[in-house]
């Protein structure tokens, strides 16, 4: 973990983001105390909207209740 001061921190703030982008957390400190922290944020993911959009067919009986087999398999008791 580095610590710059306030001053540091305005005039290099480009390369305490690329440390933190490396995974270092970097403090700023006030007078010797530490006031604030920089640290890599996780990536955004963007969802894709109907991806899976007709790859995926859900057969009509799915809603169905299960037959006394098929519930004991499901409990463990196959």
């Amino acid at each position: 973990m580095a610590v710059f001061n306030v001053h540091q921190a305005k005039t290099q703030l480009s390369q305490l983001l690329a440390r933190a982008e490396a995974g270092e957390d970097v403090v700023i400190a006030r007078r010797g105390t530490p006031v604030a922290r920089i640290v890599r944020c996780r990536p955004v993911v963007r969802r894709q909207r109907d991806v899976l959009k007709g790859k995926v067919v859900i057969p009509d009986d799915f809603f169905e209740p299960l037959s006394d087999d098929e519930l004991s398999a499901w409990e463990g008791n196959a």
